[in-house]
């Protein structure tokens, strides 16, 4: 079960806006109707809040948030499910001012999938086209 208490974050080091943009090429859950593995890559980019805001969860701890994704492995969840979840915990977590969530799937049957999951408001370039 993917486990969101994995997460850890620390302060915003930066005192004006950035854009940070973490890439795991590694991704793997399971397809829930054949049990079989999907490969993936995750695209996190977001705008952590600034350091002095109230509601501010941060920036994401890379191992923390390597283990989570580690948790996806024998999870049998579909590609949008897992987008959508991973966006909902990272928002929860972090509080970003805007979070974007890419999940691009290895092919199967000569189907590849992208699937996005925005929260907040993504620069224009940032968005689907």
């Amino acid at each position: 079960m993917p486990d969101p208490s994995l997460l850890e974050t620390f302060p915003t080091p930066a005192r004006h806006p950035i854009v940070i943009e973490h890439i795991a090429e590694e991704f793997t859950s399971q397809c829930p109707v054949t049990g079989h593995p999907d490969f993936g890559v995750i695209t996190l980019r977001y705008q952590p809040a600034p350091p002095d805001s109230p509601n501010g969860g941060g920036c994401v701890e890379l191992k923390s948030l390597k283990l989570y994704y580690q948790s996806f492995r024998t999870e049998g969840i579909f590609y949008e499910a897992v987008t959508d979840r991973i966006r909902d915990d990272l928002v929860a977590l972090m509080k970003p001012v805007w979070l974007q969530i890419i999940t691009s799937w290895r092919g199967r049957g000569g189907i590849r999938s992208v699937i996005r999951a925005d929260y907040g408001d993504v620069p224009p370039e940032y968005r689907a086209r």
